[in-house]
């Protein structure tokens, strides 16, 4: 550590980001008085399994906590059931709503939170799920329920409604885009997506729009654009995450799409971020500002954000993360890696679609910019490689010859 290192830091955001950066200033030596503040109840859990294990009811609250030591080893201060409200980097004080808490260093690692629909009404049969206090209620109303109607067709409605089917419930997925995961991997995948959820009974409709919902008491109905209903038990709405930041309105850090930080993770003075809050210029991604909810990169850059936090500043070096993202869906493994888009040239090199087994490269010009893979978790890491190594969408495809 640095002669002028922080003598006390707070973390806010109980999460992978938030642990994994507690976790490293201490193996770094951080001695000084460490805070971890969450607005859950809860210690740090995992958050993959809330779609699939938990939710189909083969794993409980129990297996989900992500560290297995003691977290007295740790020496926090933990403050748990906590909401962060507002942040002076001036003062360096974070306000939450069980008081101030001052600090030297600062890891903001909100985090993100589930996207409701305009005008989606708090009414019971509704849910989204992003925590487990969601997945805790939505598993509860499946086991009364016999149909469910998920909105929206990304990994967390997909893995749900995969997760409802296995649990021999009838399922409709309301997609608004032509297939799914479009925007991101392109139709052709996106079609494949499709035809996997229909071969298992799912009644995926696609170019629809929610116009509402209707109900006496909980959900009874999902109101479609074209003014047709659908009868409904349960109603998942899955529409994507937006960044915690409320709290930091008038903190003065730059906050657009999440909190914007330098090539460090560095978002002020004294002050860094870190997991699905962060924005920040990323050279795997050719330097673009990126802000990325994957598992693997909030693990990442905790540890990133904890040492950045402990450098001097003519010792801090960028971070640069290669994402990769993984959804089980029946008995198929769906990996990403990179930034890949639905604008990018694809290319099937390994497997095929008809067999839901495949690998499929995506480049933009001569950049490789990613893969995915159906069941192919080897001979993926083999291209997460080539990404990592600066490899071009050619290097790519000849070395797919080999």
């Amino acid at each position: 550590m640095t002669p002028d290192a922080p003598s006390s830091i707070v973390v806010v955001g109980a999460s992978l980001a938030g642990l994994r950066a507690a976790e490293e200033l201490r193996r770094l030596g951080f001695t000084g008085t460490l805070t971890l503040v969450g607005a859950e109840p809860h210690l740090p859990y995992d958050r993959p399994p809330l779609s699939k294990d938990f939710l189909a009811g083969t794993t409980d609250a129990d297996a989900l906590g992500l560290r297995r030591q003691p977290y007295d080893e740790l020496d926090l201060d933990l403050r748990l059931g906590v909401r962060a409200t507002g942040l002076d980097p001036a003062a360096r004080i974070v306000s939450t709503d069980a008081g101030d808490l001052p600090y030297d260093g600062l890891v903001v690692a909100t985090g993100a939170t589930a996207r409701r629909l305009p005008d989606q009404p708090d009414l019971p049969g509704i849910h989204v799920l992003r925590t487990l206090d969601d997945a805790t209620a939505l598993r509860a109303d499946l086991a009364s329920a016999s149909r469910v109607v998920v909105v929206g067709a990304g990994f967390i409605g997909a893995e749900a409604a995969a997760t409802c089917r296995t649990r021999g419930l009838d399922v409709t997925v309301l997609e608004a885009l032509p297939s799914p995961m479009v925007r991101g991997v392109g139709p052709l995948i996106g079609d494949t997506l499709a035809g996997l959820h229909r071969d298992r009974g799912v009644d995926l409709r696609t170019s629809v729009g929610v116009a509402g919902f209707e109900g006496t008491g909980r959900v009874e109905r999902v109101r479609l654009a074209d003014g047709s209903a659908l009868d409904a038990d349960v109603v998942l709405v899955g529409v994507g995450a937006v960044p915690v930041t409320d709290w930091l309105g008038d903190s003065g850090l730059t906050i657009d799409n999440g909190v914007v930080c330098d090539a460090t993770l560095l978002a002020g003075p004294g002050v860094v971020a870190a997991g699905d809050v962060a924005r920040w210029p990323n050279p795997a991604a050719g330097g673009d500002l990126v802000r990325l909810e994957h598992w693997t990169n909030a693990s990442e850059q905790g540890v990133a954000a904890a040492a950045r936090l402990l450098a001097a500043d003519d010792a801090a070096v960028p971070f640069s993360s290669v994402p990769f993202v993984w959804s089980d869906q029946y008995d198929v493994k769906i990996q990403v890696v990179g930034h890949v888009s639905g604008d990018d040239t694809v290319e099937i090199v390994d497997g095929s679609l008809d067999e839901r087994k495949f690998v499929a490269i995506f480049g933009r010009g001569d950049r490789l910019t990613g893969a995915v893979a159906f069941s192919r978790p080897r001979v993926l890491m083999q291209y997460r490689r080539l990404l990592v190594d600066g490899a071009t969408f050619a290097d790519a495809l000849e070395f797919s010859k080999q």
